[in-house]
């Protein structure tokens, strides 16, 4: 992949590298749903060391390897009527991101990221759903996947108002993974010409991408035959611990 790559302006740093290849394995681990919510966590670390724009930028070629991986092993499992309430709130999400990019800082909007996630968890342990109790309704699960949508375009964070929803469904592992999976498979295609047409997709951040990808299925395949063995018990506080800390780091992130 290296010499497929010379003469292509890769970034060079060591630091930027030590920060991707983590933050492409969680990424890869989120998309799977195993870590859903930790996958947030990705681009916000990555603009650790490169601009947030540039972070976004060179994680959605991955994101699209991922989604494709992802896409092959969890399809059938996938909720159908969900996806058909939810996709195209989030693709008018990505519409919505498209018209206001730079208009707020994506400082700010991962702040507001974080601290409805934070809000969310904190309603989910003082009021515990009972048996018996209600989904969201219609509007509410559309708003959840049209904030989804702007979140993923501007820091490809669209997990957490995603899982606002889904989460109390109790939905089986395996089927929240896939629906999760085919959402964000058609958010992150619908991402790329927005990106393009902003310049967010030069020959830079591509080079870096295409030098990451034998990383991006990696976790991806872990974290689907995790999700396969894990108790739905533990598979949901991890996805609730998930929410935690990605929605700490952004709140954090905000309020620098």
């Amino acid at each position: 992949m290296v010499d497929a790559l010379a003469g292509w302006p890769l970034i060079t740093s060591p630091l930027f590298y030590a920060v991707a290849v983590p933050a492409v394995l969680l990424m890869g681990l989120g998309k799977s749903g195993f870590l859903s919510g930790f996958g947030a966590l990705a681009t916000p670390l990555l603009a650790l060391v490169v601009p947030v724009p540039q972070a976004a930028a060179i994680m959605l070629p991955l994101l699209l390897v991922m989604d494709a991986t992802g896409l092959q092993q969890l399809w059938r499992e996938r909720d159908a009527a969900l996806l058909r309430r939810l996709l195209p709130a989030g693709l008018a999400g990505i519409g919505v991101g498209t018209l206001l990019f730079g208009v707020f800082s994506t400082q700010a909007t991962a702040g507001v990221v974080g601290a409805l996630t934070l809000a969310f968890l904190a309603q989910r342990l003082l009021f515990p759903p009972q048996a018996g109790t209600k989904p969201l309704p219609r509007w509410a699960a559309q708003g959840l996947a049209t904030a989804s949508g702007f979140t993923s375009f501007v820091v490809h964070a669209g997990s957490p108002p995603l899982n606002a929803y889904l989460l109390p469904l109790r939905l089986p592992p395996l089927t929240f993974a896939a629906t999760s999976a085919v959402f964000f498979a058609a958010i992150n295609l619908a991402k790329w010409a927005p990106y393009a047409m902003l310049g967010l997709i030069d020959r830079t951040n591509l080079a870096t991408s295409l030098l990451l990808v034998p990383l991006a299925p990696l976790g991806v395949w872990l974290g689907v035959r995790l999700a396969r063995r894990i108790r739905p018990d533990w598979f949901y506080r991890v996805a609730y611990a998930g929410m935690f800390f990605t929605g700490a780091k952004l709140l954090l992130d905000g309020l620098r």
